[in-house]
């Protein structure tokens, strides 16, 4: 059994310059896994916002779990709150930007799994 806990994962900074946690990617975990896709759990302070970027083969999936924000995906934009997900085709130019007083965080899942070659800043 495989069991994860947040607190215990090492916070990086991500190339679009949000704070995430890499809880699963079969690309960096040697247990095994059968899986296609990595997750993540990512975090922007109040005011703070990721850098434009895209992932050139892998769609990605934000589920927002805490705060609010602004979502960009190319052309559209949108408001975003707990319980929301975002589906962020491959290819899409993308960033998001923490409104409100708190956190925003958001598990974000890549399919096909990620890797630091896989997406560019824009």
């Amino acid at each position: 059994m495989l069991i994860r806990r947040l607190y215990e994962r090492e916070v990086i900074t991500a190339l679009d310059d949000t704070k995430v946690r890499e809880l699963l990617n079969p690309e960096h975990d040697l247990q095994g896994l059968v899986l296609n896709y990595s997750l993540a759990h990512a975090m922007l302070k109040p005011g703070e916002k990721s850098l434009p970027h895209r992932f050139h083969e892998a769609s990605e999936v934000y589920y927002i779990m805490k705060g609010h924000g602004i979502m960009h995906i190319d052309d559209e934009t949108a408001e975003v709150y707990p319980g929301d997900m975002i589906y962020i085709p491959p290819h899409a130019v993308q960033w998001i930007e923490s409104q409100g007083e708190e956190d925003l965080e958001f598990l974000c899942i890549v399919d096909p799994a990620w890797k630091p070659d896989a997406e560019e800043l824009v």
